[in-house]
């Protein structure tokens, strides 16, 4: 009989921890879309893309434009003459490609380029977002904009606004 009390007052214990704990909400895309420093650093990284977009296909037209040329002009070269046309045309498309891995691969220019803009931003929030939840006791905050399975919250969970407020940005 003791056991059996003793195990449903640890039981009842572990539920009261259990449900002791707050959770919260944030819509990262609103807070996000808020923020002007977002928007400023997404129209500049737009801008910087579409530079680099244009030098990658520039040197893409090129190469096709050899390329034509070579087939019209082909009957009349020698072998000699073929073999360095076609060595310049291989060489135009693999300063594109690699001019493009430059600028857009994994760890390209693009890339760092955004870590360099956004990384403060998202630091920022991040900072307001655990103060918010540290003063609050919440344990854990989901964002409900992100596909992490949420399937509904509700809205006085959400800290959005409370976020946007401790960072400045009033809505």
């Amino acid at each position: 009989m003791k056991k059996f009390i003793f195990i449903c007052l640890i039981a009842l214990t572990a539920a009261l921890t259990a449900s002791a704990q707050k959770y919260a909400l944030l819509d990262m895309e609103y807070i996000l879309k808020n923020i002007p420093a977002y928007e400023r650093a997404n129209e500049q990284l737009n801008q910087v893309s579409k530079k680099w977009q244009a030098e990658v296909e520039a040197l893409n037209t090129e190469a096709s434009t050899m390329y034509k040329n070579y087939q019209n002009e082909m009957v009349f070269l020698s072998q000699e003459q073929k073999k360095a046309r076609q060595e310049a045309i291989m060489k135009k498309e693999k300063d594109a490609s690699d001019l493009k891995r430059k600028y857009f691969g994994p760890e390209g220019e693009l890339f760092k380029k955004r870590e360099s803009l956004m990384s403060p931003i998202q630091e920022e929030i991040y900072t307001a977002v655990k103060e918010i939840a540290e003063l609050r006791g919440y344990s854990l905050v989901l964002d409900r904009s992100s596909d992490t399975g949420v399937i509904y919250g509700s809205p006085k969970a959400d800290i959005s606004n409370e976020v946007l407020q401790k960072l400045g940005y009033a809505n």
